[in-house]
């Protein structure tokens, strides 16, 4: 990783990091989720992408078709319209409207500030060469681009209703028009905010969200205030997603004119595919299951942000870093020289012995006097009875250690006890990681040392370490320490590509 962002962390643990595990670990909105059903997004997306509405291109009467709908909605759910002059809508660039509504948070501390989570509502129409793959003169639905997403929202408004009572923040909902035509509502919007915009505090965004393939969406974003990709995680458990969370942040939908704008920044979006701004974009395509688990993905998220104690701070840095940083940042360290430096294997004529099949110069093993051939009878004063258990207790025993050893010279058979000195320490976990100054706290795995206590509890380069024993640390010295003392086993919480699990550690013992 650049050293703009730095492998070590400086500094602990923030207050809103602890705020946002508080949230998540009561996951107090998962009552909320059955309110986001498959059946009420397919709905919503049937109706968005019917003919009728001949592609939804902005300022056409199709696109204005859309936008009523979207407005009675929100006047069915009883939001308080957030447009213009006390209406739903914002107009502008002549008939293209920004359809907006708003739950009125329910802290009087906080209700100043507003989440707001969109999804642009306009296609293209009937294409032209500029915004169609093809054929032209053919109506575009666009029921993944973007009614899914429009759709998605809708159920997050749902979900919030099903709560009974608002969350503590405000939530500003708004279906964007005129975004294929180069962000246009978004943009407008930020220009001339019906809220004040200083008191957004993020920008959830939804954009192609219907056709979830083997369980993977895209979390855009994360990079753009500390802490983005542990709330995700959390959010997720109860959706189970594999999130990717692409570090590549592109002017490519609503989320950007606020990310021009210092606004920290989430966009859910489940990949391009062959329909893309084509006439074949239709409503039965759509995975509306897949679109419920992103939709409450979404809600999870922006219920967090909502209720938190302390929000977010945008991230300058975020508008420098780049997928390679995140290469870098998950490259495997190289291996490190072996403690022993032997090969082993199973004897071919008596599988229940364990031979050297090659000893490494100028390592312990070679030092010792081991050589290939060699039987292995005792290691560390306990028998050897195959190469994993071995392999482990080698990684683990004080240096130095005596070795037992049969050896056939010619016709005679030789029991040889010798003693060797191991390279490293013993390991007690047998992981080494980098830090992220993006999310403090967190254990990057860069290292999981074959045959450890880590490989063996099934422990992978690019995890993330959350918590030991339930409990948060502020950076890997803190951690180390808490390993050094830990006894019996050690309960990890672990995040891989999203999904959050407990790994037990069965250390050895002191």
């Amino acid at each position: 990783m650049k050293r703009k962002c730095g492998i070590a962390l400086l500094g602990g643990i923030s207050g809103w990091l602890l705020v946002v595990g508080q949230v998540a670990a009561g996951l107090e909105w998962t009552g909320a989720l059955d309110a986001i059903h498959a059946s009420d997004i397919k709905m919503h997306i049937d109706v968005l992408a019917d003919d009728s509405f001949e592609g939804r291109e902005a300022g056409t009467p199709g696109g204005q078709a859309a936008g009523d709908y979207l407005a009675q909605q929100l006047k069915r759910f009883g939001l308080q319209p957030a447009g213009d002059q006390g209406t739903y809508f914002q107009q502008f660039r002549g008939n293209c409207r920004n359809v907006l509504g708003v739950i009125q948070g329910s802290d009087r501390q906080r209700k100043h500030e507003y989440i707001v989570v969109g999804a642009h509502y306009d296609h293209v129409g009937y294409g032209t060469p500029r915004t169609s793959f093809g054929p032209l003169g053919v109506i575009h639905n666009g029921a993944d681009d973007n009614a899914s997403g429009v759709a998605g929202v809708l159920a997050v408004i749902e979900g919030f209703l099903a709560l009974g009572q608002p969350p503590r923040r405000s939530i500003l909902f708004a279906f964007w028009d005129g975004e294929e035509q180069g962000l246009w509502g978004s943009k407008h919007w930020t220009a001339h905010p019906t809220v004040p915009l200083h008191q957004v505090v993020m920008k959830i965004n939804a954009d192609m969200i219907g056709h979830l393939r083997e369980d993977q969406v895209f979390v855009f974003g994360t990079r753009t205030a500390k802490g983005l990709r542990r709330l995700v995680s959390h959010g997720n458990v109860n959706t189970d997603l594999t999130v990717d969370f692409s570090w590549d942040l592109k002017a490519n939908s609503d989320h950007h004119p606020f990310f021009a704008r210092d606004v920290p920044v989430l966009m859910l979006h489940t990949g391009l595919h062959e329909f893309y701004h084509r006439p074949t974009d239709q409503a039965h395509r759509i995975n509306h299951q897949g679109s419920q688990r992103v939709a409450r993905l979404m809600f999870a998220i922006a219920y967090q942000l909502a209720n938190s104690d302390s929000v977010p701070e945008f991230r300058t840095l975020s508008r420098s870093e780049r997928p390679s940083d995140l290469v870098e940042l998950e490259r495997p360290l190289p291996a490190r020289t072996p403690r022993l430096g032997v090969s082993l294997a199973a004897d071919q004529n008596d599988p229940d012995q364990i031979v050297l099949t090659r000893v490494f110069a100028g390592l312990p093993a070679d030092h010792a006097g081991l050589r290939p051939g060699d039987a292995l009878l005792r290691f560390a004063d306990a028998a050897v009875e195959d190469v994993p258990s071995l392999l482990m207790r080698v990684l683990k025993v004080e240096s130095p250690t005596s070795v037992q050893i049969r050896r056939q010279h010619e016709d005679e058979v030789d029991e040889i006890d010798l003693s060797v000195t191991l390279d490293h320490r013993p390991l007690r976990l047998g992981v080494s990681w980098r830090e992220d100054c993006a999310e403090p706290g967190t254990l990057v795995l860069s290292q999981v040392i074959p045959y450890s206590p880590a490989e063996v509890a099934g422990l992978q380069v690019a995890d993330r370490i959350y918590e030991i024993g339930g409990r948060t640390f502020a950076d890997g010295d803190a951690f180390r320490d808490l390993v050094a003392i830990w006894t019996g086993p050690m309960p990890l919480l672990v995040e891989r590509q999203g999904r959050l699990r407990t790994v037990t550690v069965e250390l050895p013992s002191q």
